[in-house]
């Protein structure tokens, strides 16, 4: 029986932490991908006029991070005490913002503006925020927070693709520790699977 349904558009993007965390879990979910037309009549019905939305006995929920948020809780994916919440909640909160700043230039329709904003990503935002999760994965134990996996590990490998193939490189390539917790997250059984089985999409 499916226990879930994950909406969203034929991305990757900011559904692809909440599918990751569904598998991890052991979840059946049902995938709904809707087109960019189909949305416009879907957007007036939603809770905030944005997805992805997750809904469950037959209620509806939105929003990326308190969606991910509620998941970690279910999976044991927080942290140990209150205090390693609210630390590992402003992990995810700040990989929430470094894939804005790479999706604005990504889904520019402005070739001038957007090489301007990618050289400015690549060159600058990228690397700030690699610094500083290679920081805190070295000091970890190889994971973001705790010495041990949660959820904003989890979210930093399902956006991983986007940013790489949006940067057009490997973000991780001289940061050893994120690379080693990138291998240590798609190397959990489960999630493996969604990555074998899931569509293929460049962001």
């Amino acid at each position: 029986m499916v226990q879930y349904k994950l909406s969203y558009f034929d991305v990757m993007g900011l559904g692809e932490p909440i599918r990751f965390l569904l598998s991890y879990g052991g979840a059946e979910f049902e995938d709904v991908r809707i087109g960019r037309d189909e949305w416009l009549k879907y957007k007036p019905d939603t809770p905030f006029g944005q997805m992805p939305i997750l809904e469950f006995d037959g209620k509806v929920y939105s929003q990326t991070l308190p969606i991910c948020q509620y998941l970690a809780k279910k999976y044991n994916l927080n942290g140990k005490t209150d205090l390693d919440d609210l630390q590992i909640n402003a992990i995810a909160n700040a990989l929430h913002d470094l894939r804005k700043q790479v999706a604005l230039f990504y889904r520019s329709n402005d070739p001038v503006e957007k090489a301007k904003k990618k050289e400015e990503v690549l060159s600058t935002t990228v690397p700030f925020y690699f610094k500083k999760l290679e920081e805190l994965a070295r000091s970890n134990g190889g994971y973001l927070h705790g010495g041990q996996l949660s959820y904003a590990d989890l979210f930093f490998v399902a956006i991983l693709d986007s940013i790489n193939n949006a940067c057009e490189f490997d973000a991780t390539k001289d940061y050893s520790n994120l690379k080693s917790l990138k291998e240590k997250v798609l190397a959990i059984p489960k999630i493996k699977e969604w990555i074998n089985k899931r569509p293929k999409n460049d962001f």
